[in-house]
């Protein structure tokens, strides 16, 4: 029983333990310890109108509200975990194929719903909103430097991860993308993987963000991916949402500290005209790695949020690990 103790705990403190380090993880050791709490799986309506208050407009934690295109509803299983649900109108064999992803740099998708022409997925939910939110609309301080070399490291992974799991293709990347755990840890969004379940749209943002490529071909590809994602590191750079063209204008400003060139570089690379002259996710993480900054200090503590604030048990085994009651674990 003591031998099960301790197993249990390392896989419901994982993330927390976890939260300071920024090399890329033991994929396949995350996965066989996730996989124990985590199985993909089909909901039923009712459990998911339970979960929502019946899709209450009071649960909607989408950026845009009602008007979002695809509208996210926060949610409470009957276990207590934290759900998010958002409406789905493609082939669910694609839905099934992104659920068999699980990866600690992903929100990842615990399910989906298909019942009475409702068609649903189901997410981690991650309590503490968006790159964007944190970018462009902070209410203290700006986003810490260390921070932002993070998220764009952790999002690399993310997509290395996807890629090295056939899952090369990640549709309209950008800082609404990006969501933040209960430990304030970024996670790439998981709907992403699939294409867009809302107005058919495969990129939100205007044509200027969009590669150059796919103007022509209308195709979304990996380097297309890596397009995007240059964009990103302009936005983590500036803290504003800029078109790639002012990647220039960048490159010829003067930064106090190597690393923030360094990311206006990479920047440059990741926008260039021609797709195979873009770096691939593998060489993004190794450059990004590099740069990383404070890497022992908490996320919590440089997005400056207090983990009592956003941490929620997500049941009654999450509550006893929490205390580190023994007897209450054993007993569950």
């Amino acid at each position: 029983m003591g031998s099960q103790s301790s197993k249990l705990l390392s896989c419901c403190w994982v993330s927390r333990h976890s939260a300071s380090i920024v090399e890329a993880p033991n994929v396949e050791n995350e996965e066989e310890e996730v996989s124990v709490l985590r199985a993909f799986h089909e909901f039923t309506l009712e459990q998911l109108k339970n979960a929502t208050s019946g899709f209450a407009v009071e649960d909607i934690v989408s950026e845009n509200g009602e008007k979002a295109p695809n509208v996210v509803y926060k949610g409470k299983l009957e276990n207590q975990q934290r759900i998010a649900v958002k409406r789905f109108k493609k082939q669910i064999e694609e839905a099934r194929l992104v659920g068999h992803l699980c990866n600690p740099w992903l929100a990842n998708l615990l399910g989906y719903c298909c019942e009475d022409d409702e068609m649903l997925l189901v997410a981690e939910y991650m309590p503490n909103n968006t790159l964007a939110k944190h970018l462009f609309r902070w209410e203290t301080q700006p986003m810490n430097w260390a921070m932002r070399l993070r998220v764009v490291l952790h999002v690399a992974q993310a997509l290395e991860y996807c890629t090295s799991k056939g899952c090369s293709v990640y549709h309209d990347l950008n800082p609404y993308r990006v969501l933040f755990d209960e430990d304030c840890n970024p996670r790439l969004s998981c709907f992403g993987l699939m294409k867009s379940s809302g107005n058919g749209n495969i990129y939100s943002t205007n044509l200027a963000f969009t590669p150059p490529e796919f103007l022509k071909t209308g195709t979304v590809t990996l380097d297309g991916v890596i397009y995007s994602f240059g964009t990103l590191l302009l936005d983590v750079v500036s803290g504003k949402h800029i078109p790639p063209s002012y990647v220039n204008f960048f490159l010829e400003g003067k930064f106090s500290d190597d690393a923030r060139t360094e990311l206006v570089h990479l920047a440059s690379r990741c926008l260039q005209y021609e797709p195979q002259e873009r770096p691939n996710p593998k060489s993004l993480v190794a450059i990004l790695t590099t740069l990383q900054e404070n890497t022992k200090v908490p996320p919590h503590v440089l997005m400056g949020i207090s983990p009592s604030a956003s941490f929620s048990p997500k049941s009654p085994l999450g509550e006893a690990c929490l205390r580190m009651e023994l007897t209450a674990i054993h007993e569950i």
